[in-house]
């Protein structure tokens, strides 16, 4: 097990949340200490599981089935990790994971059925999960498209409900409440299912409730939420390791819905923007956040091969360096938890 990788001011600072966080209703002294925090990575070079433990610093690797693998989920009810493998284009649930206590191999003990083309992120509601695939549906590359696989898990199964065909290709995905947000590839958009689970029950091709353009952004790709501040990456140009950014939107929901469908969110009084050489921002291809820390974990797929990042200090946005910065070869999606 590697050691002491992580930026030791940034575990600092998740140390002293143990005094000031309130999240848990059931701490009548208003205090709720954080006994764990981990970062669950996937990546596209080898498909295995990458664990950050925040607090103590120490890494781990959980060796999958997977040879390539993009979207990831921890339930913490159930100690399992869903991953989508790119590699055998189907989903995995891998069980008990708390249980490793240093790098292992581990098996699946769930898959779903190989439906999947080309899975980018997955988002998880109640007993569905969603996998956005970003395979071109009609074989036309002119025409875009996409597809939400949505599948039910239960009985210790994975069960294909439905196909939801999209009129845009796809990247990121996040739940909000019962609304389904997804990145609008190749384009600054940001499109809104609402009342997803519910609304879109049989295969069928839906056009979004809602899509806006986001000022700033040239290609999104990423997105994470909580607490009411939305994070959106920038990939820009696909090709260069350099230029990449993310956007940070505090009161998203106010601003979200002020904007009619169609236009576009300005970036002033509405977002600030994190660029430029010093944040190793080349190909943000996915996004974590966590309010209480007010930390962005993203999972760049380019810069120096692939990264693990980490910005404790971006609030005021412009050209700054991460918290955390370590190397993981096609880092492609990451999901972060705190208890």
């Amino acid at each position: 097990m590697k050691k002491n990788v992580l930026n030791f001011s940034l575990i600092a600072a998740f140390a002293l949340l143990t005094a000031t966080s309130c999240d848990n209703d059931d701490n009548d002294s208003g205090e709720n200490e954080i006994e764990s925090s981990q970062l669950y990575v996937s990546n596209n070079s080898d498909g295995n599981v990458t664990v950050y433990d925040i607090l103590t610093g120490e890494v781990k690797t959980l060796t999958t089935v997977a040879t390539a693998a993009e979207g990831i989920y921890y339930d913490e009810d159930a100690d399992e990790i869903i991953q989508a493998s790119r590699s055998s284009n189907q989903l995995n649930v891998y069980s008990s994971i708390s249980t490793y206590l240093a790098s292992a191999v581990i098996s699946a003990s769930v898959t779903s059925t190989a439906d999947v083309e080309s899975p980018r992120d997955i988002a998880v509601k109640d007993n569905f999960v969603v996998v956005a695939d970003n395979a071109d549906v009609d074989g036309n590359p002119d025409t875009a498209d996409g597809r939400l696989f949505v599948y039910t898990k239960s009985n210790g199964a994975l069960t294909l409900r439905n196909i939801v065909t999209t009129d845009f290709a796809l990247w990121g995905i996040e739940f909000v409440g019962d609304d389904l947000y997804t990145v609008v590839d190749k384009t600054n958009k940001l499109a809104v299912y609402t009342n997803f689970t519910a609304m879109n029950t049989t295969n069928a091709v839906v056009s979004a409730s809602k899509t806006i353009a986001i000022e700033g952004i040239v290609r999104t790709h990423g997105l994470a939420y909580d607490k009411g501040t939305m994070i959106l990456t920038d990939v820009a140009d696909a090709t260069s390791d350099a230029d990449g950014a993310f956007h940070i939107i505090t009161d998203f929901d106010s601003k979200f819905d002020a904007v009619a469908s169609g236009e576009t969110m300005a970036v002033a009084n509405n977002q600030v923007r994190i660029s430029g050489s010093s944040t190793f921002l080349g190909n943000p291809v996915a996004a974590e956040y966590d309010a209480a820390s007010e930390t962005i974990f993203i999972a760049e797929a380019a810069n120096g091969g692939g990264k693990v990042l980490a910005f404790s200090n971006a609030s005021a946005g412009g050209d700054i360096a991460p918290s955390i910065n370590n190397t993981l070869a096609s880092a492609s999606s990451l999901y972060f938890y705190a208890n």
